[in-house]
């Protein structure tokens, strides 16, 4: 049985999807004590078009840096959503914007709805900590990192005037998801 777990973080560009991507590989590798790869790819415009981030986490050397099965995926807009969920794998999550994604795919997979971005800007002010508040949400919904990890990760990226507010944005994503999976 493999230990590999593979998350994809979509959305359009200029999202902070690449930083949470990049975020996440961290909280498992420098504070979780994994092996992880992350790789990132934009549409052919970088802002608006539907990107990517890619974080492969493992027990083991990550041997294959590209996700082919995912076990969670985050969509934060219609095209990143159709255009990437069909990778996700049966039993796997799939987390999507309510808002934003209209058409909600169907598939095997478990789906979780959530207005992201209108939390961020309503609640903290920032629409640019919606993909800090979508970190929250997938680590409390797979479990793939701690949320000390993700915390330390978080908090080492940010600038020293932001720390709370990022902070609280991850909280609002642990609780959110936490309510989400309660509801299941």
């Amino acid at each position: 049985m493999s230990s590999r777990y593979e998350l994809r973080f979509s959305g359009s560009g200029g999202q902070g999807m690449i930083l949470a991507g990049i975020i996440m590989a961290e909280a498992a590798s420098i504070f979780g004590g994994k092996e992880a790869a992350q790789s990132q790819s934009y549409g052919p415009e970088s802002r608006g078009g539907a990107s990517k981030s890619e974080v492969i986490i493992s027990d083991e050397p990550v041997d294959y840096p590209k996700a082919t099965s995912i076990d969670a995926m985050l969509a934060m807009t219609q095209e990143s959503c159709s255009k990437y969920y069909k990778d996700v794998k049966k039993d796997g999550i799939l987390l999507i914007d309510s808002t934003e994604v209209k058409d909600i795919p169907e598939g095997p997979f478990k789906l979780y709805s959530y207005p992201i971005i209108d939390t961020a800007r309503n609640e903290l002010g920032k629409v640019i900590t919606a993909n800090i508040i979508s970190l929250g949400m997938i680590t409390e919904l797979t479990g793939i990192v701690t949320h000390e990890a993700i915390e330390k990760a978080v908090l080492s990226r940010v600038p020293p005037a932001f720390l709370e507010l990022n902070k609280k944005a991850l909280q609002v994503g642990f609780e959110r998801a936490s309510e989400l999976k309660a509801a299941g």
